[in-house]
């Protein structure tokens, strides 16, 4: 695949290697946050059937489990254009790498507010259009509600409530949890969701119009640092849900949870700029 200029390299060596059968060895830890599936023959084929029309034409099982894997191959290797192009070129069946890739991208490696928005945006689509070629899928929910959580983020969040991006988030990840109940990254989006709202408009106007509850921020953002306790971005988020909650008297707290994330060993190119982040939080 091509490279096409206005994507930022990655900014490290390769965290691991994930050739061969070492994506597979890996995919368990890799993937604990996302719950995300292998993609072998059989999950390949699964998700051809499941998408009827909106499968990609000419693919059958062998060749979408090795492009899948290829795509998730380059994704924590950090190719993340790549990995989106890969993604994107097999629509919904495509779509979960596709979004993680330019989401995580955008997030990270793009400095241009303009440039991250129009990237989240595309991201929303693609994820938008997996919800309704595969509703059965968590992902397809996830990767919708991350698309737009950030695009709120960049927006401001008193603009994306005023926009109704707040219950389109909300749902999308009430559905994700509830085909996956232990999706970790799924309850740390939520337990962000009510801690931003809160954070924004208070705790009255919040709970009453959004059903945003501190309790619930917190409730969710436990379950997230139990399933996936090695996880930096679990602990990143902690910080920024105590500091959103709390201000200044959660300062230490937050502080100490930036430095857990900071000290973790990445397991991927994800994972390394998540630890990154956290170490410039505290610098």
């Amino acid at each position: 695949m091509a490279k096409k200029s206005g994507w930022a390299a990655f900014p490290h060596k390769a965290v691991a290697d994930f050739s061969g059968d070492k994506l597979a060895k890996a995919w368990a830890a890799l993937h604990a946050g996302d719950l995300e599936p292998f993609p072998d023959e059989k999950r390949a084929a699964a998700l051809l059937k499941a998408s009827g029309k909106a499968a990609p034409k000419g693919v059958d099982a062998a060749a979408l489990a090795t492009g899948l894997q290829a795509a998730w191959r380059a994704f924590h290797a950090g190719d993340f254009q790549w990995a989106f192009e890969a993604g994107e070129a097999l629509g919904p069946v495509g779509a979960s790498v596709a979004v993680k890739a330019i989401g995580i991208h955008a997030t990270y490696l793009v400095d241009n507010e303009a440039e991250k928005l129009a990237r989240f945006e595309r991201a929303a689509k693609l994820a938008e259009a997996a919800v309704i070629a595969l509703p059965n899928e968590a992902n397809s929910h996830y990767r919708h509600a991350f698309a737009l959580g950030r695009y709120s983020q960049g927006i401001n969040i008193a603009k994306a409530l005023k926009m109704g991006l707040a219950g389109k988030v909300r749902q999308a990840l009430d559905a994700t949890l509830e085909l996956a109940p232990k999706h970790a990254e799924a309850h740390t989006a939520l337990a962000l969701y009510h801690a931003e709202i809160i954070g924004k408009i208070g705790a009255l106007i919040g709970g009453m119009t959004y059903g945003a509850k501190s309790a619930e921020a917190e409730k969710h953002i436990q379950a997230a640092l139990k399933l996936t306790p090695d996880s930096p971005i679990a602990h990143v988020e902690h910080a920024n849900l105590l500091l959103l909650l709390y201000g200044d008297k959660k300062e230490d707290a937050a502080a100490a949870a930036f430095e857990k994330a900071g000290k973790l060993k990445p397991r991927d190119a994800m994972e390394a700029l998540d630890r990154d982040f956290a170490r410039a939080q505290i610098e």
